[in-house]
């Protein structure tokens, strides 16, 4: 600004690193509140994996991948919980590079203060010798337009002098004022290099750290797929003839059918009747091929994308 005494240009620069600190500030709070988010969901999905049956009385093949199935919702969730450690962490180094900032500016901004008030304290001074050198010189030539008066002649002689003294101490103001103005420009030329320094370190730094933030996150999203391909892997490992096998050879009671009963005549026992023999047991025979399951036109069909089994 033209006017030496303004701090518009300074008050500007400074009104906008309060600005980023602040910025700051808001994505730190944004990343607490997110690890909070993810721990309770991870909690959650533990307790739901441990505590709600699913599928208990299954068995075989189908059994062990539900239990790879409730195992990987496990460690999701502690994914979740490991994920909202990290967020916490990532919010305390924000919160120390703000502070460390805030630290580091404070210095400066003393600096600027202290010599901001000596450059208007000086200004001012200057100033009011300035009008007071201007009003002793109005005296003096109002004196001087007297002088026919002997009687003031006396006046002129102290007001002259007192107008030398002003006028000697008016150009040393202005000397110390120039003085202060040049230390003044040198000391904000140096504050403003130091503060954009500390914007581009704070622009940089917050993304990274944003940058950093989507990388866990894409992280995360990959950990968790590679653990829900773990239950791909057991489900397609799941046979259902195995477990219709396994339950028959689990359940089975014996491989002949229960023999007929036969008829014994206990009511006429005069007649000789030949008793019936009873037919030799017939062995149960083996089940036909399994039905092949299909799907009803309201199901979804299975699907592949990129390798990927979905329901």
């Amino acid at each position: 600004s033209t006017d030496l005494t303004s701090t518009v240009g300074y008050d500007s620069i400074i009104q906008h690193l309060n600005d980023g600190r602040k910025n700051c500030k808001e994505f730190e709070d944004f990343l607490k509140e997110r690890a909070i988010i993810e721990e309770k969901y991870g909690k959650e999905l533990i307790n739901l994996s441990k505590k709600k049956p699913c599928g208990q009385t299954e068995l075989n093949t189908l059994k062990r991948s539900l239990d790879v199935f409730k195992q990987q919702m496990d460690n999701v969730g502690q994914g979740h919980i490991q994920l909202a450690q990290t967020l916490r962490k990532e919010a305390k180094k924000m919160e120390d590079f703000r502070e460390k900032q805030k630290l580091h500016r404070k210095k400066i901004e003393l600096i600027m203060e202290a010599i901001h008030k000596n450059r208007n304290l000086q200004y001012k001074k200057t100033m009011e010798v300035r009008q007071m050198s201007c009003c002793f010189l109005l005296g003096l030539l109002y004196l001087s337009s007297l002088s026919h008066f002997w009687q003031l002649f006396l006046k002129l002689a102290q007001t002259k002098s007192a107008l030398e003294d002003s006028d000697r101490s008016y150009q040393q103001s202005v000397s110390t004022l120039e003085k202060i103005r040049e230390e003044w420009q040198t000391e904000h030329i140096k504050a403003c290099e130091f503060f954009e320094t500390q914007e581009c370190e704070r622009i940089n730094y917050f993304r990274n750290a944003l940058w950093l933030h989507v990388n866990q996150l894409s992280q995360d999203c990959v950990q968790n797929d590679e653990k829900y391909e773990e239950i791909r892997k057991s489900l397609e490992m799941c046979s259902i003839e195995k477990d219709i096998d396994f339950f028959v050879n689990l359940r089975k009671t014996g491989s002949l059918a229960p023999a007929p009963v036969v008829y014994e005549n206990y009511y006429n026992t005069q007649r000789n009747a030949t008793p019936v023999r009873s037919p030799a047991p017939v062995p149960i025979s083996r089940r036909g091929p399994l039905p092949t399951p299909t799907s009803a036109p309201d199901e979804p069909d299975y699907a592949t994308v990129d390798n990927y089994s979905l329901i």
